[in-house]
């Protein structure tokens, strides 16, 4: 319900704008990707991952013989039974991973989701805490003047303008995370093939640093929240109540603004951070 004031109002609506996503991420951080949207993306997904074990067989062969081309000087040295067993229990694990890519990277992900889920526990929060106006801040507005206000309307409506970019940026790096599970899953018998060969299965191993970094995001996006609901239970104070209104509510939104854009810069930064922290490269 609205106060009847212009000025208030319009900064209750930015943040309710911005605690709204704040709840969704906090969501989406907890669902795993079969549960999203009722699962329906998750269905095609492991159509297409069906789709390309096909194509990952046939690769299989190629990186295999691709391999042995590469490691071995002559024909005779294939002879031997010791490089003979290590090629075939290459090729043989490579075929498992191809065949069973989608429950090792479902696992990975529930593995990186207990961790988040712990992190959440440790911090003994079951929801984000809201960011709310002060009841003092609302009260120097509602007692400034006509002509007073006219520089708050300008303050407000760039901090409210901030606030809305910033939850738009803030919930689009959390959705795009999903994208790139949902990309990476659907095209994880291609790059998983080339573990059969020796040469080419550095592929195979950077296809995994990076399906792991974007795992542990849900981590560093986690940690990243808890640190801002800290920030939110304690809201900026008013520092001299004998400044100009239009002072304090510019002080006000500029030191929230601050607060968010750390959050955002650490949610937007998760998967570098992560890649730093891990050294996943």
């Amino acid at each position: 319900m609205g106060s009847g004031n212009w000025i208030i109002d319009n900064l209750n609506s930015a943040l309710e704008m911005w605690n709204g996503r704040l709840e969704e991420i906090w969501q989406l951080i907890t669902t795993s990707p079969e549960n999203f949207k009722g699962g329906g993306i998750w269905n095609v997904i492991v159509g297409i991952n069906g789709g390309l074990k096909a194509v990952g067989y046939a690769l299989l062969v190629l990186f295999f013989v691709m391999g042995i081309v590469k490691t071995c000087g002559s024909f005779a040295e294939m002879k031997k039974p010791e490089l003979a067993f290590k090629c075939f229990i290459r090729f043989v694990l490579a075929q498992a991973a191809v065949t069973w890519g989608m429950e090792l990277m479902t696992g990975a992900f529930r593995v990186a989701q207990g961790m988040a889920t712990t992190i959440i526990d440790s911090a003994g929060l079951t929801a984000m805490s809201a960011t709310a106006l002060p009841d003092e801040m609302a009260s120097i507005i509602e007692d400034v003047g006509f002509f007073d206000s006219i520089p708050l309307w300008a303050v407000t409506l760039l901090g409210s303008l901030f606030i809305w970019v910033l939850s738009l940026v803030m919930i689009l790096t959390v959705y795009s995370r999903f994208f790139k599970l949902y990309i990476a899953t659907a095209i994880a018998p291609v790059p998983l093939a080339s573990f059969a060969g020796q040469p080419s299965s550095s592929i195979g191993v950077a296809f995994l640093k990076s399906y792991a970094a974007i795992c542990l995001e849900g981590c560093v996006i986690i940690l990243a929240c808890v640190i801002f609901s800290a920030f939110a239970s304690s809201p900026p104070a008013i520092a001299d109540d004998t400044l100009a209104a239009a002072t304090i509510v510019w002080n006000y939104v500029g030191e929230l603004i601050f607060n968010m854009l750390v959050l955002v810069g650490a949610i937007k930064m998760s998967d570098r951070i992560i890649r730093e922290l891990m050294g996943l490269g």
